[in-house]
C-alpha cells in the first residue's frame, strides 16, 4: 500500500519497473509511456499536489530515478529543436545495483498520518499542557478577570468549590470550565489548599512581545505556571494560621534503608535505632532549622514542629511498606515527593540564604542532615518557580538547650491542644497566651513546645517578667507600642521573595517606628531612679533588650519609604479596587436575580449582597458605574509622592503643564466649534476623540466664521441621539503626549518601588533580629500581665546537673492553668496541692491511690504543667515553686486503641511504657496513670510494678505513679522501696485521696492529698453519677458484698487511714 500524506507536504509514490512488470498507472495490458527525454533526464521523483481530489484516493507513483548517461542516445537526433521520442518502459536500462534486486512494487511503511482534526483554542491547549506537565495539580488559568479551571479538572472540584461547571465550545468539541473572578483567588485556594490539601498550579498572564503574538495567533498574553501553591510553601495568603508557624519538613533516610524495613510491629521491633536527618522550614518567616534523629523518635518530633508537609525522596513513593510511612500515616500527615535535585553540598544552599552559614554549625551538621536540607530547598525551589527566595541560616536544633516533650505527652498535656476534640481553647496555649502581636503568638507556641534547659536564658526571661510586673505603666506603654506594630517577621520574608507591596512599605516603617519609641522607652526605664523592689540585675535584663536592637539603617529606611509613597494616593487606589469588586459582584447579583433561583443566590460569596449594596449606595446610581471612569485619565491614582525622585519630580510638572495645556485647548475647541458641552476624552476603540452632548451633538460641529480660525472639515468617528464623537488632530497630538507622560511616571513609580524593595532586602538581617526581640517583649509583658491577672509566683529554678544528687521538684499550693479556670468559670474553686518529690525527707516517687474522679490525673498533668511553664521562663499557678531542671517530661495518661496498626489498647499503653522506660534520664520527669489496666487485675499489677521498680532503680527520675492496683503498695513493702525503708532505693511514698459521706448516701470528694492509701475506688458512686440504672448498680453492689472486697476493702482502708494518721 502507497500512504497518502496532509495535502500540505509532497506525497511520494514509489514503484520499480522491470521487463515484465506491469505498470500501475497503465488503463491497458500494452504498458507503453510517451514521455519527454528531457523530462525523464531531469526526473529524480514524482510529487503529487493537493491540486485535486484524485490524489488523496490514489497517489500517482514516481519513476525510479536514472543517470543522465545512462538513457540511450537517440541516433541521428541533433541537439538543437526539441523532438519527442517514443520508447518503451522494457528499454530504459537499469543501474548495476538495482539489477540484483527483486523487480516489481516495493513495500514503503506507512507515512504518518497528519492529524486533520480541529485543534483547541490556543488558551484551552496551553491549559491542557500545563496539566500534562505539572500533573498532580489543580490548575487554575489566569483569562483576563478570572481564573479558570478546563476539562476533567472542572468536573472535579466545580462542585467542591460551588463553581457552577459550563461546557465551552470549540472546533475540537465542547470543554467543561469553570471559573471565579480573580478577586477571590485567596478565597478557593484555602478550599483546595487548605481544606482539601491539594496542590495548585497557577498559570499567570505575561505580555507577548511582537514575535510571540505572531506565535499564538495574535493572543496579547502568553500563560505560564508562575507559582505551585502547597500547604507547606505558603508565603502571604490570607487564609494562613497568623498565630502558628507553617512549616513544610524533609526526611532523609540514608540509602541502605531507604529498600524499607518492614512496619514497625510488636513482634519484631528492634533496638536498632535507624538514623534520619530532618530539615524544615517557614517560608513565610524564612526560618530554617535542621535536626538528626532516630525513625523511632520521629513522632515526637513531627508532634513538637506540627508541619503542614512531609516532603521524602522520589524514590521511597513505591515503598509503601517502609516503616516510616506507618509513622507519617498515625497523624495523617501530608506527604509529597521529589527528586533530591543538586543541592547536595552546603556550598549549594548559599544562594538561598541571606548570610553565610556559621562555622561551628556546618561543622556539627550530619550528611544525613545536609541532604535533607538539599530536598527541601530544591522541593521549594521548584514550587516558587524560579521565584528568589532568602532564608535565615540553618539553625540546628540538636544544639540548642531545649526540653524533649514527646508526641504522647503533648497530647496527653493538651499544650497545644484538646486531647478528646482537638479544640485550642481548653489548651495550655489558650490558658495563658495573652500576646498582642501575631508574631509573639507564634514565638510563644515554639516556647510551650520546646522549654529551655538553660538556667542562664531562663533567669533572663523571668527577670524581663519580673520588671514588667513591678511597673505597670511600663508595661502598658511597652503594650500600646507592641500594637502599632505589625509582623514584620512575615513582612521582612516578602520582600526577600520580591512579593512585598507598597502598603506592605508602610507598615514596616511603622513597625520600625515603633521599635524605635519602644527602645526609648526602654531606655528612660533604665536611667530613671530605681525603685526599692528592682535591682540593677533586672534593669541589666532591659538592658540587653536594648542592646540587641539596630536601628540605624532601618531608620534610614523608614524615613525613605514615608518621603516616598503617598498614602492618600493608595487609600484612594483601595477605594478604587474595593468599588471594582463591589461592581462584579452586583453584576453577578442582578445576573442571578433576573435569571438564576434561590439556589444560585447561596452560591455568591459571603458578603456580596452588602458589598454590592455599598457600592451602588457610594455610587449614587443603580446601575454600577464604568470600570473606565475609575481608571480614566482624569482619576488617575500614583502611589508615590512626586518628590520621591528628581525624575519623578520633573515628569509630574511636566504632566501638570500639559493638563493646563489640555484645559486651554479645552476651550479653543468649544469657541471655534461653538460647542460648549464638548469634552477631551480617550476610550479604548476611538483613542482620544471630542466627545460633544445634547443639542451640540445633534447638530454637525462647524468651525467659526474667523478666517484666522477656519481649519479642515470636522470628522465625525460616532454618532447616536444624545452623543457625538469627532476627531480633532490637535487633541491627538497633546493626548499622546499626556499617555507618554504618565507612561513615564508609572515606569519611575516602579523603578523607586524596586529600590526601595531592594533597601529592605538590604537591611533584612537587622529588621529580622529587631523583630525577634519585639516578640520577646510582647511574651515578657504578656506573662507579667498573666501573672498579676491569676497571682502567680516566680519559681526558682536549679541547675539538675550542678547538682545531680539533689533533684527535687517543690511545688507548694500547686493549681492546675487550664482546669482552674474552667472551674472558675462556672463559679467553683479549686483545690490547692502540694508536691514534694525530691525534697528533702520526702521521695522521688510518690505512689498515689484513691477514687475515681477525686483529682488523681489532675494532680499529675498540673505539676508536668508547672514545670514546663517554669522552663519557659513563666510565672507559675503556686504559691511556692523550686524546681530542678527537667531535660525531659514523659506521660502515660488515658487510654485509646489503634486500630489502623492492629494495636489494642493494652498494647498502645505498653508501647508508650517501654519508650518512657527506655528515655527517660535522671534529669527526667515521669508520670504514669493507671499503667497495665488493660488487662487482668493480676498481670496489670505485675506490669505496673514492675514499671515503677525500673524508674527507680535503672532510670532514677523524679515520678509521680497514680494507680487502682492497690496491692502495688504491698509489692513496694515487700521490696523496701518505701521511704521509711531508707537505703538507697527507699525513695517511695504513699498519697492518696478520699471521698466523704454524710451516712445518708450522700458524698464529696476530697481532692486534698494525704498520705496514706486508699483501697477503695468508690467505682459505684462514680456510676451512679454517670447515669447507670439502679438495677444495674443494685446488682454490682450484691456481687461487691458477696465477694466480701467491699467490706475489706473498707476495713483494709481504715487500717491504712489510722496508721497514715499516726505517721504523719
Amino acid at each position: 500500500m502507497l500512504s497518502a500524506r496532509s495535502p500540505s507536504v509532497p506525497r511520494l509514490g514509489i514503484a520499480c519497473f522491470g521487463p515484465s512488470s506491469r505498470p500501475l498507472f497503465a488503463p491497458t495490458s500494452a504498458t507503453v509511456a510517451r514521455f519527454s527525454i528531457q523530462s525523464i533526464q531531469n526526473v529524480t521523483t514524482a510529487a503529487t499536489t493537493s491540486a485535486g481530489a484524485t490524489s488523496r484516493s490514489r497517489p500517482r507513483p514516481a519513476l525510479v530515478p536514472t543517470s543522465r548517461s545512462s538513457l540511450p542516445a537517440a541516433q541521428g537526433q541533433v541537439r538543437g529543436k526539441k523532438t519527442r521520442t517514443a520508447v518503451t518502459l522494457g528499454e530504459l536500462p537499469l543501474p548495476a545495483a538495482s539489477k540484483q534486486l527483486p523487480q516489481g512494487l516495493i513495500l514503503a511503511e506507512p507515512l504518518p498520518l497528519e492529524d486533520d482534526e480541529p485543534t483547541y483554542p490556543t488558551v484551552v491547549l496551553q491549559a491542557r499542557r500545563s496539566m500534562q506537565k505539572f500533573d498532580g495539580c489543580v490548575l487554575l488559568t489566569r483569562v483576563g478577570g478570572f481564573y479558570e479551571l478546563y476539562f476533567e479538572q472542572a468536573e472535579e472540584y466545580g462542585p467542591l468549590l460551588n463553581l457552577k461547571v459550563a461546557q465551552k465550545k470549540t472546533n475540537a468539541g465542547p470543554v467543561s470550565m469553570a471559573g471565579f473572578p480573580f478577586f477571590q483567588l485567596d478565597r478557593f485556594l484555602k478550599i483546595l489548599v487548605q481544606d482539601l490539601n491539594r496542590h495548585v498550579a497557577i498559570a499567570e498572564e505575561f505580555p507577548n512581545d511582537a514575535a510571540g503574538k505572531v506565535k499564538s495567533g495574535g493572543l496579547l498574553h502568553d500563560r505560564k505556571v508562575a507559582r505551585i501553591v502547597t500547604p507547606g510553601t505558603l508565603i502571604d495568603e490570607n487564609f494562613m494560621d497568623p498565630y502558628a508557624n507553617n512549616y513544610v519538613m524533609a526526611i532523609h533516610l540514608p540509602a541502605e534503608v531507604e529498600s524499607g524495613p518492614p512496619p514497625i510491629e510488636p513482634a519484631n521491633m528492634s533496638p536498632e535505632e535507624v538514623d534520619v536527618g530532618l530539615a524544615w522550614l517557614d517560608l513565610s518567616t524564612g526560618y530554617f532549622f535542621t535536626q538528626p534523629t532516630t525513625l523511632s523518635s520521629l513522632g515526637s518530633v513531627l508532634s513538637r514542629v506540627s508541619p503542614r508537609e512531609i516532603v521524602l525522596d522520589k524514590e521511597m513513593e513505591s515503598q509503601r511498606d517502609h516503616g516510616i510511612m506507618s509513622v507519617l500515616e498515625e497523624e495523617r500527615y501530608l506527604v509529597s515527593y521529589s527528586p533530591p535535585g543538586e543541592l547536595r553540598k552546603l556550598s549549594d544552599w548559599q544562594s538561598m540564604l541571606e548570610a553565610e552559614i556559621p562555622a561551628h554549625t556546618a561543622e556539627k551538621l550530619t550528611d544525613n542532615e545536609v541532604k535533607a536540607g538539599g530536598l527541601l530547598l530544591h522541593y521549594v525551589g521548584d514550587r516558587l518557580r524560579g521565584l528568589s527566595m532568602k532564608l535565615q541560616p540553618p539553625v540546628r536544633h540538636e544544639s540548642l538547650q531545649v526540653m524533649n516533650i514527646d508526641k504522647n505527652s503533648m497530647r496527653a498535656l493538651e499544650i497545644k491542644q484538646t486531647n478528646r476534640d482537638g479544640a485550642f481553647k481548653g489548651s495550655l496555649l489558650h490558658a495563658i497566651r495573652r500576646t498582642v502581636t501575631k508574631s509573639g503568638a507564634r514565638l510563644l507556641n515554639e516556647w510551650l513546645s520546646s522549654p529551655s534547659t538553660s538556667l542562664e536564658v531562663i533567669n533572663h526571661r523571668q527577670d524581663l517578667v519580673f520588671r514588667f510586673l513591678q511597673n505597670e505603666d511600663l508595661r502598658d506603654a511597652v503594650i500600646v507600642l507592641l500594637r502599632r506594630s505589625h509582623d514584620s517577621q512575615r513582612l521582612v520574608q516578602k520582600f526577600a521573595l520580591n512579593r512585598g507591596e507598597p502598603d506592605d512599605l508602610l507598615r514596616l516603617a511603622s513597625t520600625i517606628k515603633a521599635t524605635e519609641d519602644i527602645v526609648g522607652i526602654l531606655s528612660s526605664a533604665v536611667s530613671s531612679q530605681p525603685s526599692p523592689e528592682t535591682d540593677a540585675q533586672h534593669d541589666d535584663c532591659l538592658s540587653t533588650m536594648i542592646g540587641r536592637i539596630r536601628l540605624d539603617q532601618p531608620l534610614q529606611l523608614a524615613k525613605r519609604i514615608w518621603d516616598a509613597i503617598d498614602e492618600e494616593g493608595l487609600v484612594q487606589q483601595h477605594r478604587i479596587e474595593d468599588s471594582e469588586t463591589g461592581e462584579m459582584l452586583a453584576l453577578a447579583q442582578e445576573i442571578v436575580k433576573a435569571e438564576g433561583s434561590e439556589a444560585d443566590t447561596a452560591l455568591l460569596p459571603k458578603g456580596a449582597m452588602a458589598k454590592a449594596a455599598s457600592t451602588n449606595a457610594a455610587s449614587g446610581r443603580k446601575k454600577p458605574t464604568s470600570l473606565r471612569d475609575f481608571y480614566g485619565e482624569d482619576s488617575e491614582v500614583w502611589i508615590m509622592k512626586p518628590g520621591a525622585s528628581p525624575v519623578l519630580a520633573r515628569l509630574h510638572a511636566e504632566l501638570a503643564s500639559l493638563l493646563q495645556d489640555k484645559v486651554a485647548l479645552t476651550e479653543t475647541l468649544r469657541a471655534r466649534l461653538n460647542a460648549a458641552t464638548l469634552t477631551l476624552r480617550w476610550t479604548p476603540g476611538l483613542g482620544h476623540i471630542c466627545h460633544l452632548r445634547g443639542k451640540d451633538a445633534r447638530r454637525s460641529p462647524t468651525a467659526a466664521e474667523d478666517e484666522d480660525t477656519a481649519t479642515a472639515p470636522v470628522r465625525t468617528l460616532s454618532s447616536s441621539r444624545t452623543t457625538r464623537s469627532i476627531h480633532q488632530p490637535e487633541w491627538t497630538a497633546l493626548g499622546e503626549r499626556i499617555d507618554k507622560a504618565r507612561f513615564q511616571i508609572r515606569a519611575e513609580e516602579q523603578r523607586v518601588f524596586g529600590a526601595l524593595r531592594a533597601h529592605v532586602v538590604y537591611c533584612l538581617v537587622k529588621l529580622r533580629r529587631n523583630a525577634s526581640v519585639l516578640d520577646e517583649l510582647d511574651i515578657a509583658t504578656s506573662f507579667a500581665r498573666l501573672a498579676a491577672e491569676q497571682n502567680l509566683t516566680r519559681p526558682v529554678l536549679h541547675d539538675s546537673l550542678a547538682s545531680p544528687n539533689s533533684l527535687q521538684t517543690i511545688i507548694i499550693g500547686g493549681r492546675h492553668p487550664t482546669v482552674e479556670g474552667g472551674l472558675a468559670e462556672a463559679g467553683r474553686t479549686f483545690q490547692r496541692n502540694d508536691c514534694l518529690v525530691g525534697a528533702p525527707g520526702h521521695g522521688r516517687a510518690w505512689l498515689i491511690t484513691g477514687p475515681n474522679m477525686a483529682g488523681k490525673s489532675t494532680f499529675l498533668r498540673q505539676n508536668a504543667l508547672i514545670t514546663v511553664l517554669a522552663q519557659v521562663g513563666c510565672y507559675v499557678p503556686a504559691d511556692h515553686a523550686s524546681l530542678s531542671i527537667v531535660d525531659a517530661i514523659f506521660s502515660r495518661v488515658g487510654s485509646a486503641d489503634s486500630l489502623f496498626h492492629n494495636q489494642s489498647t493494652f498494647m498502645v499503653e505498653m508501647l508508650e511504657t517501654a519508650a518512657i522506660l527506655r528515655q527517660a534520664t535522671a534529669r527526667s520527669f515521669v508520670i504514669m496513670d493507671e499503667v497495665g489496666r488493660g488487662t487482668t487485675p493480676e498481670d496489670g499489677t505485675a506490669v505496673a510494678f514492675a514499671s515503677l521498680h525500673h524508674l527507680l532503680h535503672i532510670n532514677r527520675c523524679r515520678v509521680l505513679f497514680a494507680t487502682h492496683f492497690h496491692n502495688i503498695a504491698d509489692l513496694v513493702a515487700q521490696h523496701r522501696m518505701r521511704l521509711e525503708d531508707g537505703g538507697a532505693v527507699g525513695a517511695v511514698e504513699m498519697y492518696c485521696t478520699d471521698v466523704e459521706e454524710d451516712g445518708q448516701g450522700g458524698f464529696a470528694y476530697v481532692h486534698r492529698l494525704r498520705k496514706g492509701i486508699n483501697r477503695q475506688s468508690h467505682a459505684l458512686k462514680v456510676a451512679r453519677l454517670a447515669g447507670l440504672p439502679e438495677q444495674a448498680i443494685r446488682v454490682a453492689r450484691e456481687v461487691l458484698e458477696k465477694s466480701g472486697v467491699d467490706r475489706g476493702s473498707r476495713e483494709h482502708s481504715k487500717i491504712t487511714h489510722r496508721t497514715a494518721e499516726t505517721t504523719g
